[in-house]
């Protein structure tokens, strides 16, 4: 029986990614797409017709990457902290002089949307350009009503602008807001009566996060933010043990979070009850490069207790202004010791599953056709050349998408 399709992917290296850790790789692989799924996935075959068919010519092909986590709606840079950060000085006395996420809430709080938009619009396209497909954006940088909406309706004009899938967070429990700076449960009251509502109310917010940490806030005040998200139907992520073992692995476990990202104090008791909850462990190696972190996350605690690992780039203005998820899987490797099969799974099917997404991550009949072609025969060399730009062609939903950046 003959299969009519769309497009034909042939003579390719395909890493299907159908098994947990392994590439599941098809030499000579064929790849057919209908309607925007993935249709064929097998050997060559007489039996295939397509309207146009692409000759990969021995290259690599992999589901296309998501990047799970990123802050990258924001005004302002942070290139005077980084400066200054390089000179010696401290986190917080960069801070008490007026810089750090001050600095960023005080400039995206004064940008027009329009502004808001152009410039992450262009931060999608270095994402892209690195193979993304989908791409979570956080909200974060308002810490109050009008702002946080704001950010929230600019990611979800990038994701119905550009071709790439945008899923939202709304991470208003970020930090203390400075008019809240003495009245910091003040702050999680509207979070939870104002903020949480008004993002539902209006389809915003596919999920809310929040920071549990000493500078942020406290597990009982995440607890009340996360207990409003289920008042409105939305799922929750946490920012977890990035500075401290604050119990974040298991607040975000018990509270059936979808994930918790950062992970670097955790213990081994908290990553057992992710893994029992079914919550992903998102790593997040560009942070901990930019900053300079000696403390790494406890991989081989995830790995005993089965967790799913994924990757993210953390684009940000303050810690992580990375905008290649390709560079954040060589880092991984080489910073976490992941293997680039565990970093290539990390930036497909888990950080699907960190998003709640089951239709893709990976190449398998049924699945959404977004695909990424590279400039490599092999997969472990996607971790292996430091962000070089080896993305040869990339489609979403089975178009194939340009990802240039337009000069500024």
């Amino acid at each position: 029986m003959s299969l009519t399709l769309d497009k034909l992917i042939v003579g390719a290296e395909v890493a299907t990614l159908g098994v947990a850790g392994d590439y599941g790789l098809l030499n000579n692989g064929v790849v057919g797409i209908a309607d925007g799924r993935i249709a064929y996935v097998g050997p060559p075959s007489g039996q295939l017709a397509a309207a146009e068919t692409i000759d990969a010519a021995g290259r690599l092909l992999t589901p296309a990457l998501i990047d799970c986590h990123t802050h990258l709606v924001f005004a302002g840079q942070r290139i005077a902290d980084f400066e200054r950060r390089l000179q010696g000085a401290g986190y917080g006395e960069i801070a008490k002089s007026g810089g750090g996420i001050k600095s960023t809430v005080a400039a995206t709080r004064a940008a027009a949307e329009e502004d808001l938009f152009a410039l992450a619009a262009s931060r999608v396209r270095w994402l892209m350009a690195s193979g993304v497909a989908t791409v979570e954006i956080k909200s974060g940088y308002g810490l109050d009503v009008e702002t946080e909406l704001r950010m929230l309706r600019v990611a979800r004009r990038l994701g119905a602008e550009l071709p790439v899938t945008v899923r939202t967070s709304l991470l208003a429990a970020h930090t203390i807001p400075t008019e809240y700076r003495d009245d910091p449960d003040g702050y999680v009251d509207v979070i939870c009566n104002e903020v949480i509502p008004a993002a539902a109310a209006a389809g915003l917010a596919d999920a809310v996060d929040a920071f549990a940490e000493s500078i942020a806030f406290s597990p009982e005040q995440v607890r009340r933010v996360f207990d409003a998200a289920g008042a409105v139907g939305l799922p929750v992520r946490l920012h977890a043990d990035q500075l401290s073992d604050l119990g974040g692995a298991a607040l975000a476990a018990q509270c059936g979070a979808l994930s918790a990202d950062h992970l670097e104090h955790s213990a081994a008791d908290g990553l057992r009850q992710m893994a029992a909850a079914g919550t992903v462990a998102v790593l997040i190696p560009g942070a901990a490069t930019f900053l300079d972190e000696e403390h790494r996350p406890p991989v081989a605690a995830m790995r005993d207790a089965g967790l799913r690992v994924a990757l993210a780039s953390d684009l940000n203005p303050g810690s992580a202004p990375l905008g290649s998820m390709q560079l954040a899987m060589a880092l991984a490797c080489t910073r976490f010791g992941l293997t680039p099969a565990e970093a290539l799974h990390g930036a497909t099917r888990n950080a699907a599953a960190a998003l709640g997404l089951a239709d893709r991550g990976e190449i398998a009949i049924g699945m959404r056709a977004d695909l990424a072609l590279w400039d490599v025969d092999r997969a472990p060399a996607l971790a292996y050349w430091f962000g070089a730009p080896l993305l040869s062609a990339l489609w979403i939903a089975g178009s194939s998408v340009t990802w240039e950046t337009p000069r500024r």
